[in-house]
């Protein structure tokens, strides 16, 4: 079964097509790699699988679910690490997760559950302000997969990351993870060596995964 299919995706910002005629099948529990420069795309295309921003043309459908019409359906299926952390940086690191919780009707002892699995329960009860940007990204992380969602929309998921914190939430985002994951990044062997379909884009538009894609 298809956990994403898309035929001809495009979404536009006013006159400006940042995505046109995006077509890509990701069966579950497959990996999609999205490569490309800045300003390709790649950002928008998961804001869409994400149900955060509507398509403008063309079909898509996520785990099911028809975009845009029954987009409220992804929410409680779909995991995302972007750019920003979603986190209240006021809030103490169990206070964002518990938050994430109620919302997804988690009982709060997940909360703790996933605190380990990112190693970061003793600094937990401190103000996100207040934590360097490799442990906000591992709480980002938490938040993502709090919920276990069936997909994984993955915006650079290493970065701030040192190694040994990489390898130590790869059992949870990577591709022991089971879950069908769409990975941006820049690394291109990287994203190509642990993904079973990929999808270049230029300016919006598929392209060649090759070197010209970041020129």
């Amino acid at each position: 079964m298809a956990a994403i299919e898309l035929e001809r995706l495009e979404r536009r910002y006013g006159e400006r097509v940042a995505l046109g005629g995006v077509s890509v099948r990701v069966e579950e529990g497959q990996t999609l790699a999205v490569l490309g420069g800045n300003g390709a795309g790649k950002t928008t295309l998961l804001r869409v699988l994400a149900g955060l921003l509507r398509p403008h043309g063309g079909t898509a459908r996520v785990l099911g679910a028809a975009l845009p019409d029954e987009r409220w359906k992804l929410p409680a299926q779909v995991g995302y690490v972007g750019h920003e952390p979603l986190l209240y940086r006021e809030l103490t690191g169990r206070e964002n997760l518990r938050y994430h919780a109620d919302l997804h009707g988690v009982p709060h002892a997940r909360v703790d559950t996933v605190l380990a699995e990112v190693d970061i329960a003793d600094r937990a009860d401190e103000p996100v302000r207040d934590l360097s940007k490799g442990l906000v990204q591992r709480l980002a992380i938490a938040r993502a997969i709090l919920h276990d969602p069936a997909l994984l929309l993955l915006d650079e998921p290493r970065a701030n990351l040192d190694p040994a914190a990489a390898e130590l939430v790869e059992p949870i985002i990577g591709r022991a993870s089971g879950r069908t994951r769409v990975l941006v990044s820049h690394d291109v062997e990287g994203a190509l060596a642990e993904s079973d379909v990929s999808l270049g884009l230029r300016s919006g538009r598929p392209a060649p995964v090759d070197a010209e894609l970041y020129r």
